[in-house]
């Protein structure tokens, strides 16, 4: 068995291994930053969550709209490694700026920028991706390519961790002075990331210029173009995204519930290497009893963590259940991608990952907006409290995942 799938591995397009890399090395650099964001910004200066909420939301919506146009673009021009190359490049010189930021604002135009290359990557990629697997073993690519970057989360995390002890092991908020310092040490993995792609990757074979109408009209005909499966399935991840607000909301949750900017590391370091030991297998499982079943585990145990979430009395059980939210990440992220691609006809793939994580992306800003309205209110309206966001997502876990059994039939295949 552990032969077999040795030499599965041996066998993956070397693409996958250099998609793989450069996930690895973007990652240090931007899970060092993006994860202490949120502190910096509550701690530091002084944002209320609803801010929170709407600047993680706008960042998502930009994103969203270049993911969009770069998957129909690269499904126009049968070429995907420039437009990947491209988008890396543009979030590498965003986040050092982050060293100067004195403001929300501030730091919300240096977080479109970075969206703005994610927005112009993903879908490119994500679709050389797919074509550089085969059907047979395509989970397994996206699993190895979403635990590859997770590594890279779990790498920069521990750095981050590492520099919060030396500078500050005994403060319980985060310093503008130590969140300087780890934008810098950012800046080194993401100009390798760059180099690496630029220098190694190639274009898969099948990456010929699409001919159908749905790669080259608008949005509206591109949608129509999309086979039905596909549609009833972007359909019901709309609808669990509503509920699945940006993870900066758990992370306030656990500093509320007594953890200090070095234990919340440490929570973050457990979900991530959970999520990139078990990436792989999962979507290894997938290739073998079908998306779909993969897919609805994940939603469910999405489900109740957060009701763990909304329930949790003290940081210790933030703590574990954010480890198993790594199991709810890995069972999803890379399965979702893999389906996406058997859903869909190859010269539509890029059209079809732009329109997929568009839509997410288009979703994350009410969702955000909602969860730390919910938490905190907005003007003279008080919210719920800390536990709503939480009970709200839940709920909405279960009612998609209701749909994927009943509306996403044709989805295994």
């Amino acid at each position: 068995m552990t032969t077999k799938k040795q030499t599965l591995i041996s066998r993956l397009h070397p693409n996958i291994w250099v998609l793989s890399a450069g996930s690895y090395l973007t990652d240090v650099s931007s899970e060092m930053l993006f994860n202490l964001l949120p502190l910096f910004l509550f701690n530091v200066l002084g944002v209320r969550t609803s801010i929170v909420g709407l600047i993680e939301g706008i960042a998502e919506t930009t994103s969203s709209f270049f993911k969009i146009y770069s998957g129909s673009l690269s499904d126009r021009l049968g070429r995907r490694k420039s437009l990947t190359v491209l988008g890396y490049a543009l979030s590498t010189v965003a986040k050092p700026l982050l060293y100067f930021a004195t403001s929300w604002a501030w730091v919300l135009g240096i977080r479109f920028s970075d969206r703005v290359g994610k927005g112009i990557r993903t879908a490119p990629r994500d679709a050389l991706l797919a074509g550089s697997a085969d059907a047979s073993h395509r989970g397994l690519a996206f699993g190895l390519h979403r635990a590859a970057d997770t590594a890279g989360a779990f790498t920069g995390m521990a750095i981050a961790a590492l520099v919060i002890w030396a500078t500050q092991a005994d403060t319980t908020v985060l310093t503008r002075e130590t969140f300087q310092k780890i934008t810098l040490i950012s800046i080194v993995p993401a100009a390798l990331a760059v180099i690496v792609l630029a220098v190694w990757l190639r274009e898969a074979a099948p990456a010929q210029a699409a001919t159908s109408s749905g790669a080259r009209a608008s949005f509206s005909a591109s949608w129509k173009a999309m086979e039905k499966p596909f549609k009833l399935f972007l359909i019901v991840i709309v609808l669990f995204t509503l509920g699945n607000s940006s993870d900066a909301f758990i992370i306030l949750r656990a500093q509320e519930r007594g953890l200090s900017v070095l234990q919340i590391m440490g929570m973050l370091l457990t979900f991530t290497a959970i999520y990139s030991l078990l990436s792989g297998p999962a979507g290894s499982l997938s290739d073998r009893i079908g998306r779909r079943k993969v897919l609805l585990a994940g939603w469910l145990i999405y489900g109740l963590v957060y009701l763990g979430f909304a329930a949790a009395e003290a940081g210790w059980q933030v703590w574990a259940l954010y480890g198993l939210y790594g199991i709810y990440y890995a069972m999803t992220e890379g399965v979702a991608k893999a389906l996406i691609a058997d859903l869909v006809s190859p010269e539509r793939r890029g059209t079809a990952y732009g329109l997929f994580n568009g839509a997410i992306g288009l979703t994350a800003l009410p969702a955000s907006l909602f969860a730390g309205i919910l938490w905190q209110g907005i003007g003279g309206w008080r919210g719920f409290g800390p536990p709503a966001p939480f009970y709200f997502g839940a709920a909405l876990a279960l009612v998609a995942g209701g749909l994927l059994v009943y509306l996403v039939r044709e989805a295994d295949r």
